[in-house]
């Protein structure tokens, strides 16, 4: 497993405690400037984007572990060559900042893995860790996971929506949009959560993706926490917004899934062929493999 810090700083201590958690299963590999820091980011551009291309073209490394997420991995995509991760695919774990590596990894016909960074899996729950572990280890045709008590938010309760899992952030999304490095899948069911935005700072970057035809493909969307995206004097809420501007894409819509940025950060598998309907969201086992 290798272990990278392609965005920002973080606190040792935390990556000590994942890393220990990580070794205590596999070979675990730090990369070269795992520790390095530049202001807000985790080492020049140059160091960062060296570790990861180093790991991406491993054909040794079976997953690759982002420390942090935070800001900086957008400053490394036009510095990457996706060639030798395509011979040789591996897992991407981690969010947030993340999702730019996850939409790569989209573009390139790759599943990753949208979950806690390393640095969160050293504090999160035995429970989160395991089923990291599971999917990780899942062989493919095997590889079940479900989610189910969504609330409807848009569409009939029993409309059933099968496609490709996508999204992560909405500002890492709406960054990828305007870089025009955003390519939504056919049919795929976009799952997306923020930390920190004002409903405002939502509503302008949901309407920019609506009006740039980014969401156009979406067969359905599935909404996690937007943490600490209170009101303001307005009153108007995150809720609000997202109830407004999904609304106006014609699709289903299910919120109060289990991931984001707060104390619970299920993972799921994106890139795989999923089945949404009836409040259940569903890879394998029964749903669309």
């Amino acid at each position: 497993m290798a272990v990278l810090a392609p965005a920002s700083p973080f606190p040792p201590a935390d990556l000590e405690a994942g890393v220990a958690w990580l070794g205590e299963r596999y070979r675990v590999e730090l990369g070269e400037h795992v520790h390095a820091r530049n202001g807000y980011l985790a080492g020049s551009d140059e160091q960062r984007a060296h570790d990861l291309q180093r790991a991406l073209d491993d054909a040794g490394v079976r997953a690759i572990f982002c420390a942090r997420g935070g800001y900086g991995i957008l400053r490394l995509l036009e510095r990457l060559s996706w060639d030798g991760f395509i011979r040789s695919p591996k897992w991407i774990c981690g969010f947030s900042d993340v999702t730019a590596l996850h939409v790569a990894a989209a573009d390139a016909g790759v599943a990753s893995l949208h979950a806690h960074n390393l640095t969160g899996l050293g504090r999160t729950s035995a429970k989160e860790r395991r089923a990291v572990l599971d999917l990780l280890e899942a062989d493919a045709p095997a590889l079940a996971f479900h989610w189910s008590g969504l609330s409807r938010v848009h569409g009939t309760e029993q409309a059933t929506v099968r496609g490709p899992l996508f999204g992560g952030n909405v500002a890492l999304l709406h960054a990828l949009a305007a870089a025009g490095r955003l390519h939504v899948p056919p049919g795929a069911i976009v799952l997306l959560e923020d930390v920190g935005e004002r409903p405002y700072r939502l509503d302008r970057m949901l309407v920019g993706l609506r009006l740039g035809g980014h969401l156009a493909p979406a067969a359905a969307i599935v909404l996690g926490e937007f943490r600490d995206c209170g009101p303001g004097a307005d009153g108007v809420t995150a809720a609000d917004v997202l109830a407004a501007e999904t609304g106006a894409l014609g699709i289903p819509v299910w919120q109060d899934a289990p991931f984001g940025h707060g104390s619970i950060n299920h993972p799921f598998p994106l890139g795989l062929q999923a089945e949404l309907g009836a409040g259940t969201l569903r890879v394998g086992a029964g749903g669309a493999r």
